[in-house]
């Protein structure tokens, strides 16, 4: 039991007792949090809560590939580390709609069938996804303040705003404990949809008591307050003023607030709306389906239908803001959407900022569009788009309201995870209660505090259909083949003598133009041709030791010639 706390001042609350200076609360030891993903990085939030032998996963989602991770679709956590816990997995709670939150579910859904608490949308959209891989769980469309019991788990969603509805703070008692995951938020004080941060329940939930709070760190390095996503709607309005041309808007399309801004702005102007992209077709319809998202009749508008109408008449919403290759604005950039095309006098917006490591596919789809000469609309300075994640003082503000006995900064890279931190020292909580770690860390947040240990918690690849089968050598491969390209050398050997009966033909791709450099090839023909002849005399019909001959010889020699390493193929077939 904690110790008696004296009544809170006028207008001032103290801070809530921490373990060390108050008897620890029954069943609290054995209780552990270990970050899937989303800590050390942007995207693949999922973090696991432990309590003895029953876990409970908050969040699933995914990250989009880097550049250097070629030919790589998706990015998920490794979900077999929760085998390896060796823990029931009592039900997976989502805190809203985003990618990064519920994108990796349907691959969880591979291993484990477990019950899924959400807001109503937040559910539907995770639902849509998971049926896209023919997937199915338990799923639970949970209100705002109601508990449910996911085995030893009391599981309970708090509003906060962000940039879609239905976003949560989610609040997990277990065994005298109580930890809340704050999710996405912001104090949005005239949020579009009118519902507030429950900041009234946020304080009573930090009156009660909380052991363990992770507060998302994404914007904790920005000073001050985020603006309200309703400023957007203004810019918005003040851009598009005047303009004769059509209007092409892109942005995330799960921000269903955006979305809904766009459609307000072009019923008070006169316009229909026109949308492209899957995802986004998708996000409208289960906006729509769910009472999240309005339309005035007649204003939403097909592609074809918008093809028809005069160019002033015009909105259209597209996905692609993150220069995504196959999204609808990079093939419009391109030239090669089969149904849209840009042209001269289009004003494009960019209504939403690069997510770090997009920033060059971002910039040359801007570089693209203007080529094509079209009027493009974007950066911080335009004022069309504000985060959905609270800045430090926010940040300060969740802290403080919620008041915990301990402090982990989860979504962020590391850098943003060490600001959020002296963020939280400065509301009072003592350095000795903020946990700093990374993807993987085992936190442990019974009676005493501390980091226990370390999961190599690492990234599951996911390329077509193929989940978790591309590793680092295969990655390694891949770089090595789009930096130097490769040299497949062909040839006959007898089987007897192991004296060529055919070839050697030599064929390049990436390497060199072959017409170009036939004479580089013949030489290649005969630096093979005295390979296999000095073999003859030590290694006979080894066709290993051929093979790695070959190799060897040839990327010595193209080297010298050319300091290039292509990939060498020797393909030697036996006669």
């Amino acid at each position: 039991m904690s110790t008696p706390r004296k009544r809170p001042a006028p207008r001032r609350r103290p801070r809530r007792p921490l373990p060390s200076q108050s008897k620890p609360g029954r069943g609290r030891d054995g209780l552990q949090i270990v970050p899937l993903g989303g800590v050390g990085e942007i995207g693949k939030n999922a973090t696991l809560i432990q309590s003895g032998s029953d876990a409970l996963l908050v969040d699933a989602g995914l990250r989009f590939p880097e550049e250097e991770l070629l030919g790589i679709d998706l990015v998920i956590p490794d979900f077999s580390l929760i085998a390896q816990r060796q823990v029931k997995l009592a039900g997976v709670v989502l805190t809203h709609g985003h990618e990064d939150h519920i994108g990796a579910l349907s691959f969880l859904l591979d291993r484990e069938h477990p019950t899924v608490v959400g807001s109503p949308l937040t559910v539907a959209m995770a639902k849509e996804r998971a049926a896209e891989r023919g997937k199915e769980a338990r799923w639970h469309p949970t209100a705002y303040r109601e508990e449910v019991g996911l085995g030893p788990f009391q599981v309970e969603l708090v509003r906060v705003s962000h940039s879609i509805p239905g976003a949560a703070a989610v609040v997990v008692r277990a065994g005298g404990a109580a930890i809340v995951v704050s999710g996405d938020f912001k104090f949005d004080q005239t949020p579009v949809d009118g519902q507030p941060t429950d900041v009234a329940r946020l304080a009573e939930v930090g009156e009660a008591g909380v052991t363990a709070l992770l507060l998302d760190s994404t914007n904790s390095e920005r000073p001050g307050y985020t603006p309200s996503e309703r400023v957007v709607g203004e810019a918005l309005a003040r851009r598009v003023d005047g303009v004769r041309g059509r209007i092409i808007v892109t942005t995330f399309a799960s921000n269903v607030h955006r979305l809904q801004q766009v459609i307000d702005l072009a019923a008070a102007i006169g316009r229909r709306v026109g949308v492209i992209g899957r995802s986004m077709e998708q996000s409208v319809r289960i906006a729509q389906a769910t009472g999240h998202l309005t339309a005035p009749p007649g204003v939403l508008a097909t592609v074809e239908e918008v093809r028809q109408l005069p160019d002033h008449r015009v909105i259209v919403l597209i996905t692609g803001s993150q220069g995504e290759p196959l999204s609808g604005l990079s093939r419009v950039a391109a030239g090669t959407h089969r149904a849209f095309t840009l042209k001269r006098g289009d004003t494009v917006i960019f209504s939403a900022s690069a997510i770090p490591g997009n920033e060059a596919v971002v910039a040359r789809t801007i570089d693209n569009l203007f080529r094509r000469g079209a009027e493009v609309v974007y950066g911080r300075e335009s004022g069309v788009h504000v985060s959905g994640h609270g800045a430090a003082e926010e940040l300060k503000l969740m802290t403080n309201l919620l008041r915990p006995q301990v402090f982990i900064p989860v979504h962020g890279e590391y850098r943003m995870l060490v600001q959020n931190s002296r963020l939280a020292a400065q509301t009072g909580i003592p350095p000795s209660r903020i946990l700093l770690g990374e993807n993987g860390t085992i936190f442990d947040v019974g009676a005493h505090p501390r980091i226990s240990g370390r999961l190599q918690a690492g990234n599951v690849l996911v390329d077509g259909l193929g989940v978790g089968d591309v590793g680092a050598v295969v990655l390694r491969d891949r770089q090595h083949l789009a930096r130097d390209g490769m040299v497949v050398v062909l040839l006959g050997l007898d089987q007897a003598s192991g004296e060529i009966v055919s070839g050697p033909d030599v064929v390049s791709r990436g390497f060199v133009y072959m017409r170009e450099a036939e004479p580089l090839l013949a030489e290649v023909r005969g630096r093979v041709s005295e390979t296999i002849k000095g073999l003859q005399k030590t290694h006979g019909t080894d066709w290993a030791e051929v093979k790695r001959a070959i190799r060897d010889d040839l990327s010595k020699f193209l080297y010298d010639r050319t300091r290039r390493q292509p990939m060498i193929l020797p393909m030697v077939v036996e006669v």
